[in-house]
């Protein structure tokens, strides 16, 4: 299985503590962030990933290779101009060989059971398969609802703080949905997404509650090396 990992973003957010390299490369008990994210997915059997890369994506490529050393296979798909989400997975259609492939932000660490995505879109004939979690306060995020494992409501805001489940940012999308995505600047969650629903796609997925966290704040960046010094993430 091939996957599409989203690191081409400027990390503004995290800038004062890291602002020598990409947010996914901020280092974490001596190695890389996005070094976590691929052992996991590697763990999970993927065997190919896509980086989709922008700022200082260089050393993205000078730390990962061509993946031989991790244990999978690497490309690498270069943006000259920030594309947003789905512009990123369209840059890196390219490489896409498969008739279905995951998607995922390099920012972010979420462990699940990859294979419930593709037996979830074979019972459902899925187009799209989304993991969703549980939070505490939707308020914060956009609220995303599931009806028999179909996506009935995505980035729905409320100014309710209840608990409830938003988007998790991980996706497992059928190839014909690429050619439906336009050139240039695109957003998936904002755009593409919201788009494919009016249209009567088949849009599904699950919540999951595995362990989760976002480097995208100073705060969880080193929340994050804490778990992993404390083991509660298992490398």
């Amino acid at each position: 299985m091939q996957a599409i990992l989203l690191a081409g973003g400027l990390g503004t957010r995290l800038r004062s503590v890291v602002s020598d390299r990409p947010k996914p490369m901020a280092l974490i008990e001596g190695k890389p962030f996005m070094e976590y994210v691929v052992h996991e997915l590697s763990k999970n059997g993927i065997t190919e990933i896509i980086f989709a890369v922008g700022y200082k994506g260089s050393m993205v490529e000078e730390y990962f290779g061509d993946g031989s050393a991790f244990g999978v296979k690497v490309s690498y798909a270069y943006e000259e101009e920030l594309l947003g989400t789905a512009g990123a997975i369209k840059n890196a259609a390219r490489f896409v060989t498969e008739d279905r492939f995951y998607v995922l932000n390099a920012d972010t660490f979420y462990q699940i059971d990859y294979s419930r995505l593709p037996r979830l879109a074979e019972e459902k004939r899925l187009d799209m398969t989304l993991v969703l979690r549980e939070v505490p306060d939707v308020s914060r995020y956009g609220k995303a609802v599931l009806i028999d494992n179909r996506l009935t409501g995505f980035n729905e805001k409320t100014s309710e703080a209840v608990p409830g489940t938003i988007n998790g940012g991980i996706y497992l999308m059928s190839r014909e949905l690429l050619e439906e995505i336009p050139a240039g600047k695109v957003s998936l969650e904002n755009e593409m997404i919201p788009r494919w629903m009016a249209e009567g796609k088949r849009l599904g997925g699950f919540v999951n509650d595995g362990y989760f966290i976002d480097i995208g704040i100073p705060e969880d960046y080193f929340r994050f090396q804490d778990d992993v010094k404390k083991g509660v993430v298992v490398w």
